[in-house]
């Protein structure tokens, strides 16, 4: 089965940085681009009682009847508006320079489609937050955390705004198993090709952490990147928020699970905390 790199759409001002990125990404990889819109034609639930009121039985139905055309009627006009930004987006990718693409409209929820289409899946793209939570400038979408906790898969969170090719790219680490994974996985893969790699730590600055962190920048090194290190003291998201803006972090790659301070980023406030504020888009690893 073919491995795709999947571009989530909606219609929200994130979308076009989801297309650009995940050109960027397809070219990279030299994988194939597939485009994926979700179209959730499920209404908020209309209670019986609320329509009946003083409405003799035949009026009733017959409301009934045109609440079902309108049902009808609103699942089309979606579906067409999805045709629609599907085709915009194949169209972007090609002005980026990206291999021809795909695209796929789904009925059903984001989440339930993302995760049919896992197999499938080598990296996905989506924007921090969807269409309904497009105005909300200081929240998280809902989508974007349940994606992370049912898809195994990497997954390429992008912010709104214009895209420039990255340069710099910035690893939290905190020496375990994963971490180590993580950071091999970064010194091998053609998307990181060329681009200045920083690895951070955050905690205590020991003889442990220094080792830990001397490893992966050697193997860094050793794969042809320019690589250095560093060990920062305080809060995980506060500390690493901070380094990117220090140093002009294009893109950060983290963790999405574990027991340590950087690898339970992605569980509960700490997670929310450093999806919300991220500036630049963060890569995520399982």
């Amino acid at each position: 089965m073919t491995e795709h790199v999947m571009a989530a759409i909606d219609g929200s001002s994130f979308s076009a940085s989801v297309c650009d990125y995940a050109a960027w990404v397809s070219r990279a990889l030299d994988a194939p681009l597939m485009f994926l819109h979700a179209v959730d034609n499920h209404p908020p639930a209309v209670e019986e009682a609320d329509l009946s009121g003083n409405l003799r039985l035949g009026s009733r139905e017959a409301l009934m009847q045109e609440l079902a055309d309108l049902d009808e009627k609103r699942a089309k006009l979606n579906r067409e508006q999805g045709r629609l930004m599907l085709s915009a987006a194949q169209e972007r990718a090609a002005e980026n320079g990206a291999p021809a693409s795909n695209t796929r409209q789904r009925n059903g929820t984001l989440v339930e489609t993302l995760v049919d289409y896992e197999d499938e899946t080598r990296l996905l793209v989506l924007g921090k937050r969807g269409e309904s939570a497009d105005q909300a400038s200081g929240h998280l979408g809902s989508s974007l955390e349940r994606v992370v906790r049912e898809l195994r898969r990497p997954i390429l969170m992008v912010p709104r705004g214009g895209f420039s090719t990255p340069q710099k790219v910035m690893i939290a680490f905190d020496g375990s198993k994963t971490a180590r994974k993580g950071v091999e996985m970064l010194a091998n893969s053609p998307l990181f090709k060329g681009l200045a790699c920083h690895v951070v730590t955050v905690g205590a600055d020991t003889a442990e952490h220094r080792m830990a962190l001397a490893w992966a920048v050697d193997v860094l090194q050793q794969a042809g990147h320019e690589a250095e290190g560093a060990i920062r003291a305080g809060d995980a998201d506060a500390t690493l928020h901070v380094y990117e803006a220090e140093n002009d972090i294009d893109i950060t790659v983290m963790g999405a699970y574990g027991h340590s301070r950087i690898r339970q980023l992605l569980v509960g406030s700490t997670t929310t905390s450093m999806l919300r504020n991220a500036h630049i888009p963060v890569l995520i690893l399982r």
